[in-house]
């Protein structure tokens, strides 16, 4: 099934463009379907990159999703045009009283920052709490899966001594997760942060499963069947010349940074790096999705509400 975005959004022409199905409002309409409502609150800086990062990956899936764009309202973003925002965001107070089956809190350039004193910490742990009454499932992203584990669990995040960041084998910890089926037993994703969380900080019977992780970079992934929340601490979503861009930019402002990781063939950045994680990115998500489509209610205002025995 396609994905439903605006008409006008930037993002459409690049999916047309790769192939990917993107339905309209009146094609929407006449199909005898309920599209799974997923919300996106990006808090990335370019957050049309983003938005197109994450419509690809749900629009190849064989559902049908409806995808609203939410952003945290006191806070100005730098570096997408305000008409933008104006045109395809809503902020998290418009839809507050709304149900989603899903919903997805991207990272934020911003991790060397103690939680607290983030300009919308305090928003942000209103909506992370207010996902747990509106939201059937969570998929928490990079700084936005350290803010969740912190909110939610008290799971510290540590600064590095350098920036990780390239391509890394990840191991796959749960093959009987359906989250991961389909998934290799090792695998690639792109890393691309200055703190960690780690493993011995899961605290025992909290409910956190350890599904994928590092032996370089540690844990990548952990499920809460509890809450329906995934923690996805890298950054799987990228697409093939994110870590290039971010590369360039160090190199070009005279930042110390290393050549990516097991990025560029023969580790040569001269030469155009290869994409070896987008199946597996498209695995978890179309996973994630079919989860959320076999549990959540067909009531989408019984979404938050427990079910009586």
């Amino acid at each position: 099934m396609p994905i439903k975005i605006p008409d006008q959004l930037p993002a459409r022409e690049v999916l047309v463009r790769e192939g990917v199905s993107v339905m309209d409002e009146r094609t929407a309409l006449r199909q005898d379907i309920r599209p799974l409502q997923i919300g996106l609150l990006n808090l990335m800086p370019n957050k049309i990159r983003t938005e197109t990062q994450f419509a690809r990956l749900m629009g190849a899936t064989p559902l049908q999703v409806e995808l609203t764009l939410v952003r945290v309202g006191n806070h100005k973003a730098r570096n997408t045009p305000e008409e933008h925002l104006i045109s395809f965001y809503q902020t998290w107070e418009e839809v507050r009283d709304r149900k989603f089956d899903g919903f997805i809190i991207t990272g934020a350039p911003i991790e060397l920052l103690p939680f607290e004193e983030v300009n919308y910490w305090n928003e942000l742990e209103q909506i992370l709490d207010w996902t747990t009454r509106n939201v059937h499932s969570s998929f928490f992203i990079c700084w936005g899966a350290m803010a969740a584990a912190w909110h939610f669990h008290r799971i510290p995040k540590y600064t590095l001594e350098k920036k990780a960041f390239g391509v890394y084998r990840h191991r796959n910890n749960a093959p009987a997760s359906p989250y991961l089926a389909g998934f290799s037993d090792d695998f690639a994703v792109p890393v691309s942060r200055w703190t960690e969380v780690r493993s011995a900080d899961i605290p025992a019977g909290c409910g956190l499963d350890l599904l994928m992780e590092s032996e370089v970079t540690g844990p990548c992934l952990l499920s809460e069947p509890t809450g329906n929340r995934l923690y996805m601490f890298n950054h799987i979503e990228y697409d093939s010349t994110s870590l290039k861009e971010e590369y360039d930019r160090d190199v070009a402002a005279g930042t110390p940074i290393e050549v990516p990781h097991e990025y560029y063939p023969d580790n040569d950045p001269s030469r155009p790096p290869l994409n070896r994680w987008r199946s597996h990115a498209h695995l978890l998500f179309g996973n994630w999705l079919n989860q959320v489509y076999q549990t959540t209610s067909f009531d989408l205002e019984k979404v938050g509400i427990p079910e009586r025995a």
